[in-house]
């Protein structure tokens, strides 16, 4: 019998030399960060995470993919359906290049972020997900202390975890992650993050922004807290945002901790958004719920939910990529609203419309006219090539001059305010022409310079007036320059484009 054993084991040895067992696909287990939540935000099975999510999951057949997604990090009992309405914005088959996780630190506290260098894998029932650790280190080198590497920031931290089963069911691959615990809370820091992280943002990524929104109010105030935070998140940019952080904490809704846990990696994706410039996205508002519509939760004390999608904008095919103006309709809104209550408040009068300032209105440089019409008429048009404000404080200046001094005009009455209709004309920077084969009527305005006389036309007095080339000139030259009728050909030209945005036509 032990001879017959000792020939069993050199044959088995003798097999393995030359049929070797196959490598396992499976990496070294020092390489894999292991789940921290399953079994408590989440299912502690494949089986049971699918059952669970697999009814939420229905993702779009096309269209736009999302470049940065907001969504909860709570249990999914609670806020599972609200991440899924986000991850389902992703077209079917869709892919990227890598995915950045950015959430806030639950368990410590440190003034940078913290990303994921130690690890090559993040586990989940659902599989592993490679981890970019490379692009990591490259923050790290970049941030000049904004980016740092701590392990206890990631090794029970769950707001970045519970992300990652709805990406693996959705993707047939999910690309590399660059998992991002932020534990600060200075704007200074958060804008060096977002500065850092900025080249990234771009269409081969997406950012996952993890937040969970209001921290224990009753049920209606949650409501009330929440969608406030949405639509500042959506209409706005960074500096909305704090301002609502700040107008929500003076509300002082009872039991009230947070308005958004996650205020800090929600600050860096504005920030970067800031910086992209206006125009470029629009942000949906796809869910809102919180726990007090979970069958496990009360209405007592509740914590709420919001999935938002921040979407680039498609450009027109013969728009170049210079393009200044891309507003959205809030931004547009928000223009017409901002000079009516510019008008309203020097007469004294109410104004009961939404004029904050939203998106492009808080930059500055931009040259803007308000043009005022009453009845179908011209009733006032003053305006500026640059200002050094902002855009929102140049249409309130522009637009109480062109109501009250404008010397072609009367100061507007009382009475006309409600029965003018408004037009905001955002100008780009002047340029120079040579020749007159330079200027495009209808697409560019003129302004004339000779000595000490100038005017001005905008391009939209070409499709008003009926006028060609020659009458357009001649009539700004004569008009509104005073230099004659033919003044242009010996004058100093210069040309500019406008965004021009109509009251009636919102």
């Amino acid at each position: 019998m032990l001879i017959r054993l000792h020939i069993a084991i050199l044959f088995a040895a003798f097999t393995a030399l030359i049929n070797p067992a196959p490598m396992s696909r499976y990496p070294d287990p020092q390489q894999v960060r292991k789940p921290a939540v399953a079994g408590t935000f989440y299912p502690a099975s494949a089986k049971e995470i699918n059952a669970m999510i697999g009814p939420w999951l229905h993702p779009v057949a096309d269209g736009p993919a999302p470049q940065a997604v907001i969504v909860p990090h709570a249990g999914y009992v609670f806020s599972g359906d609200v991440a899924a309405s986000a991850f389902n914005k992703i077209p079917r088959g869709h892919t990227y290049k890598r995915i950045f996780l950015l959430g806030p630190s639950h368990r410590v506290g440190f003034n940078a972020a913290s990303v994921q260098t130690q690890y090559a894998y993040a586990e989940t029932p659902l599989g592993q997900v490679p981890i970019d650790a490379a692009v990591g280190k490259e923050l790290i080198s970049k941030g000049d202390g904004a980016f740092i590497f701590r392990a206890d920031a990631h090794d029970r931290e769950h707001c970045l975890e519970v992300q990652l089963p709805f990406l693996q069911a959705l993707c047939k691959e999910v690309p590399p992650i660059v998992p991002i615990v932020i534990g600060s809370q200075h704007l200074e820091v958060l804008e060096k993050i977002a500065e850092v992280l900025s080249p990234y943002f771009n269409e081969e990524n997406l950012f996952v922004i993890s937040s969970d929104f209001s921290h224990y109010p009753s049920y209606e105030d949650a409501k009330k807290s929440d969608l406030y935070m949405a639509e500042a998140i959506t209409t706005g940019g960074l500096e909305e945002f704090l301002q609502a952080l700040h107008k929500v904490d003076k509300m002082d809704f009872r039991g009230e901790d947070t308005a958004a846990c996650g205020a800090n990696a929600i600050a860096v994706l504005l920030s970067i958004l800031d910086a992209q410039g206006p125009g470029y996205f629009s942000a949906e508002h796809v869910m809102y719920r919180n726990s007090g519509d979970s069958v496990y939760g009360d209405k007592d004390r509740v914590v709420g939910y919001n999935s938002i999608v921040f979407t680039r904008k498609e450009r027109a095919v013969d728009e170049p990529e210079d393009h200044l103006f891309s507003f959205s309709p809030e931004e547009k809104a928000a223009m017409i609203a901002t000079a009516r209550q510019a008008i309203c408040l020097a007469l004294r009068l109410p104004f009961d419309g939404d004029a904050r300032p939203v998106g492009v209105l808080k930059e500055s440089g931009y040259g803007v006219f308000v043009t005022l019409h009453l009845n179908g008429h011209l009733r006032g048009c003053i305006g500026r090539f640059t200002s050094e404000d902002t855009l929102a404080e140049t249409i309130r200046d522009m637009a109480q001059s062109a109501a009250f001094h404008d010397p072609r005009f009367p100061s507007l009455s009382r009475n006309e305010v409600h029965l003018i209709d408004i037009e905001v004309s955002v100008l780009s920077p002047l340029k120079k022409i040579e020749s007159i084969d330079e200027f495009k009527l209808g697409r560019d305005g003129i302004y004339i310079i000779k000595g000490r006389n100038h005017g001005t036309f905008l391009p939209q007095v070409a499709e008003e007036t009926g006028w060609n080339t020659e009458q357009f000139l001649g009539h700004c030259a004569r008009d509104k320059a005073g230099i004659g009728w033919d003044g242009w050909k010996d004058a100093d030209l210069y040309t500019y484009q406008t965004e021009v945005v109509n009251e009636s036509e919102l």
